[in-house]
């Protein structure tokens, strides 16, 4: 009997699929953003913090920030799964090394009970340099807090769905009951899920959970 949901952020229930990038689009870093990116997110995510973070966005104005935050898209069918998911009172949790800033705004417009996600800290509508990452660039991540959180709220891991996109959504995958791979084209991702959705309609994930 399934009792938790948990999704993925960045292309799971908004459009964009790398919200970071994004942000390196709108703070004019993008270039820069893309080469420290390929070389330190998988191998020193705090090197990666410190080299963007501290050296590219500290004292930046945070207004296209904050305008980037409201015009991101969801993707289609995001409110009737939701909807229906609410219909059976189960719990729902984003775990997104994404914006804690894009997930509250999920949170809100959806009712999501927990959320998950790394936070760009800005005072005074600066960004501060400073950057708190729980969940780093995912993983194993992802995974301690897929287990922490059933133990917290008295949920057995097979009673869990995980829905997600990305490499760094494998290791959830691998100890949930059912794992989605969603509007994915990574053939590793889609090997390690238990059922793949094609396509960005959310609603098509319905299938595999009720």
């Amino acid at each position: 009997m399934l009792k938790l949901i948990i999704f993925d952020m960045d292309g799971v229930i908004f459009k964009d699929i790398n919200f970071w990038m994004s942000v390196h689009r709108e703070f004019g870093t993008l270039q820069k953003g893309k080469l420290l990116t390929k070389q330190y997110l998988h191998t020193n995510y705090d090197r990666l913090v410190r080299e963007v973070v501290i050296k590219l966005w500290k004292g930046k104005d945070a207004t296209p920030y904050f305008n980037l935050i409201k015009r991101i898209h969801y993707v289609k069918g995001v409110e009737e799964v939701f909807a229906e998911i609410k219909k059976r009172d189960l719990f729902t949790t984003i775990i997104s090394a994404g914006s804690i800033d894009l997930a509250r705004r999920a949170q809100h417009d959806l009712g999501i009970d927990h959320i998950f996600a790394n936070e760009l800290v800005i005072k005074n509508n600066r960004v501060t340099g400073e950057f708190i990452w729980p969940i780093g660039s995912g993983g194993e991540k992802k995974a301690q807090i897929v287990f922490d959180l059933c133990k917290d709220l008295g949920i057995k891991l097979n009673e869990v769905v995980y829905i997600g996109d990305s490499d760094m959504d494998i290791d959830a995958f691998k100890i949930v009951g059912i794992s989605i791979a969603f509007n994915c084209s990574d053939e590793k991702v889609m090997k390690a899920a238990k059922y793949v959705v094609r396509g960005s309609d959310l609603r098509k994930c319905l299938r595999f959970l009720f």
